[in-house]
């Protein structure tokens, strides 16, 4: 014999039911098959608005007629598959059963009150109506039909709206049937009957649980649950797309699983199965090929974690006070309470001064139960030997449960430094007596994170990084083209970089599993989502993104000025923008307090030198206790560039010009030629090393005297700036005369910065650096008197667009 047991989306239309049936007539041909019904999808939450319409007295008509049609919906495809269904007996049967509801909603609109025993027979009416349909599609193939009316043979003790079964007196009721092994055995879900006869439920979702007492009360070989996925997953596949399919799981997994809010398998489904070691099948209606999941008693597969689950909609409760020390039956007294009051309670964590108790329940009882503690300690509260009953609403615990969680190292160091990496605070957390499970509160608002975090680090080696880029002009375009270009390297290093939004001024492209990038420029062109932060920010918490970098490849002050936002919202934030970094000392300090606090990185590598490893490498010699004495360096490539012309003999607007010309300088040379770009890069070296300066701080010397060709267009500057080659042409054979070069240098020492044209030896580290390389000399207290130099092409889209790509890959290190 084999139970098979279906859900309401596997008999949610006529072809879903008529291929559950086929389903349980391939079972039944290999092995007497039972099956156990749910009502068809949609249909349970119907009947439950009905009665609680009628007893608000609101119209009931649409509910009615959907859940109705539904029925009709079904019988009319069977019928159309198989003229030899009973079409005007099934639909008579659905018609009766629909006038006996329309009677009781009556009722229940004149009271204005629906009971627990009302309702119980009105929730319950769809299985019934499901086994009718059955029933009718078997006798119409042929076979022989064994009923079994489950408040007649399942006993069941507790409440109308959810009791449990007596597997012992109910084996004995379905065991005077006599079943012949020819029949098929059908029996409604959800339902069972108390020692008075009546019906009662068995919860909400109840019909796994019924199909596991009548596979324990027939002695079944296995219990099959037919649902709409293959099997249970490592997690929710609908939150994690790469989440595993686990072939099989003990029962105590499948348990835990289960209590801490897997939805593939009821709670109490297991229970009856253990009694009985009767093995439990998780199979998918739509692929019944699929070998789907096995639960029995069976050690199971040699993973250490075998799931994670959420479990939402809870409330914590934190009973303290210094009067609980030492104070005997302080926890009997609480759970007692709880107890009597019905209220079920999820987890238990205790401090071990004793000074507390917590504990969590549905967030739906919260306020009940709260009601209860006051009441129960209500001397104690106002003796202040406790303090008033803290509760925390909308939180959800997130568990990792396995067995061979109890042999193995490390689990919860990863599972909580996956939290910690995620930025996700923990409420409260605790640990089975058993090793089987860790569980963590968390606020609900973050469970899914929490959930993606942890299925990363305990199941995938692979590490997912999601771009949010904002500027796509050289700079970005470069990155992005790096970014295709180094996807099979990186997938072979389990890394993934998914681009999720591109961005320019106006418009931007969002997709939550990566853009595809082989036609992103006409796709933005064509984008109607205009460019807007705050839509980044939602679109980050609708979608739960863990580890979201934004890059900024603008020159925008306006852009730089949303970092700090950024960094509190749980981006990393990676640029070449200097803006931010230059502006004044309070946002240069706020920038890294919020990525402190927040546990993100904020990386700016490019900020001077573009592709050279400059600040990284100043950072490593600060953190290894290094000090810094002085610093010369060439941070421009455009002044390396034209200096080194000036060297050649060409005279300052020939060689401004050529630079211009090869793509050297800005498009306004000015904006090389006065220096501030070089200044800002000191700045922010200088603040590196602790010199909290601001930019008026900079002591520039442009190589233009002050005031030249101002208010002049780009033209007339290039056609006045002849004037100044005598002069210049003079400082530098003047220079040659003692054997040196001029170069426009940055400066540090003694506090001081100073950006200058100086002449250099031919000693000096920066005396060949020319034709547009950058040359940094730290002189430290370990490097000197020969300095740490780093030198190299410090400009250009592809060499700063490198340093980026670098800078991102530097956030899977958080």
């Amino acid at each position: 014999m084999r139970v098979l047991k279906f859900g309401g989306t596997s008999l949610a239309n006529p072809e879903r039911f008529s291929q559950a049936a086929q389903i349980i007539e391939k079972a039944h041909l290999a092995d007497q098959a039972g099956a156990v019904l749910s009502a068809p999808a949609k249909i349970t939450n119907y009947l439950v608005a009905l009665s609680e319409k009628a007893s608000l007295r609101q119209p009931i008509d649409t509910d009615f007629k959907a859940a109705l049609d539904i029925f009709y919906n079904i019988i009319d495809g069977l019928y159309a598959e198989n003229n030899n269904f009973d079409l005007q007996g099934t639909k008579s049967f659905i018609d009766g059963e629909f006038n006996q509801i329309k009677e009781l909603l009556v009722d229940i609109h004149q009271l204005g009150y629906v009971s627990d025993e009302v309702k119980a027979t009105i929730d319950s009416r769809g299985e019934k109506l499901s086994i009718a349909m059955m029933k009718a599609w078997f006798e119409a193939r042929g076979y022989e039909v064994t009923l079994i009316n489950p408040v007649e043979k399942l006993l069941a003790h507790g409440h109308y709206l959810e009791s449990s079964v007596d597997i012992e007196e109910s084996t004995k009721r379905i065991g005077s049937l006599a079943i012949p092994k020819k029949n098929v055995v059908l029996m409604a879900g959800f339902t069972a009957g108390n020692d008075k006869g009546e019906l009662v439920l068995l919860g909400r979702n109840g019909s796994d649980y019924s199909a596991a007492c009548l596979a324990a009360c027939l002695g079944a070989n296995v219990c099959e649950i037919w649902t709409d996925v293959d099997g249970v997953y490592t997690c929710d596949p609908r939150l994690v797309p790469d989440a595993r399919l686990l072939p099989n799981l003990s029962y105590r997994e499948a348990m835990e699983l289960s209590y801490f809010g897997a939805k593939v398998i009821h709670p109490r489904t297991i229970g009856p199965l253990v009694q009985t070691n009767i093995p439990c099948l998780i199979k998918n209606t739509g692929n019944p090929d699929a070998l789907g999941t096995v639960i029995n008693s069976l050690q199971s597969s040699n993973l250490q974690v075998k799931g994670i689950t959420n479990l939402d909609n809870l409330a914590m409760f934190n009973v303290s006070g210094p009067g609980m020390q030492g104070m005997v039956g302080m926890a009997a007294r609480i759970f007692e309470a709880l107890s009597k009051a019905g209220i079920s309670v999820i987890l238990i964590t205790q401090s071990s001064s004793e000074y507390s108790i917590s504990f969590c329940v549905p967030i739906k009882v919260a306020e009940k139960a709260k009601a209860v503690l006051e009441a129960e300690f209500s001397e104690e509260l106002q003796s202040q030997a406790l303090e008033p009953i803290d509760v925390i609403r909308d939180l959800s615990i997130v568990s990792v449960v396995g067995d061979g969680m109890a042999q193995a190292k490390g689990i919860a160091a990863r599972f909580f430094s996956a939290l910690s990496k995620a930025n996700i605070n923990i409420v409260a957390i605790a640990q089975g007596s058993s090793e089987r499970s860790i569980s963590a509160v968390v606020s609900q608002n973050q469970a899914i994170e929490a959930v993606k975090a942890t299925h990363q680090a305990l199941f995938n080696n692979k590490k997912i990084v999601d771009i949010f880029l904002v500027g796509v002009g050289g700079v970005g375009n470069a990155l992005i083209e790096q970014i295709q270009t180094q996807k099979r390297y990186l997938e072979n290093k389990d890394i993934e970089i998914r681009v999720c939004a591109l961005a320019n001024s106006h418009k931007m492209l969002l997709n939550e599993n990566g853009l595809s990038l082989d036609n992103w420029q006409s796709d933005l062109e064509n984008a109607t989502q205009p460019s807007d932060f705050d839509v980044l920010l939602s679109f980050i918490k609708l979608h739960h993104v863990v580890n979201p970098v934004f890059v900024d490849c603008t020159s925008s002050e306006r852009v730089s000025g949303l970092y700090a936002r950024a960094l509190s919202e749980g981006f990393h934030v990676v640029t070449p923008n200097k803006k931010a970094n230059t502006r004044e000392i309070a946002y240069y300090n706020l920038l890294r307090e919020n990525a402190r606090q927040n546990q993100r990185k904020f990386l700016y590598d490019t900020n001077v030198g573009a592709g050279l490893p400059v600040i990284e490498n100043l950072q490593n010699l600060l953190a290894a206790g290094d000090e810094l004495v002085r610093f010369n360096g060439i941070l421009s490539g455009s002044l390396s560039f034209i200096f080194g012309k000036l060297e050649e003999g060409l005279n300052l607007s020939e060689a401004t010009k050529f630079a211009r010309e090869k793509g050297f300088t800005e498009p306004d040379p000015r904006d090389d030629l006065s220096g501030q770009d070089i200044a800002r890069k000191l700045l922010i070296l200088a603040r590196e090393i602790g010199l909290p300066l601001e930019l008026s701080d900079i002591d520039v010397e442009g190589v233009l005297p002050k005031g030249f060709s101002e208010g002049k267009s780009v033209e007339e500057f290039m056609s006045m700036l002849p004037t100044l080659d005598s002069e210049f042409s003079e400082r530098v054979n003047k220079a040659k005369s003692e054997g040196k070069v001029l170069r426009y240098v940055g400066q540090i020492e003694e506090g001081k910065c100073k950006v200058a044209v100086v002449a250099v030896d031919s000693d000096d580290p920066l005396f060949k650096v020319k034709n547009g390389e950058n040359a940094l000399a730290f002189y430290t207290r370990y490097y000197q008197p020969i300095p740490l130099l780093l030198r190299g092409y410090g400009a250009g889209n592809e060499v700063t667009a490198a340093g980026i790509f670098a800078d991102i890959l530097r956030t899977l290190n958080n």
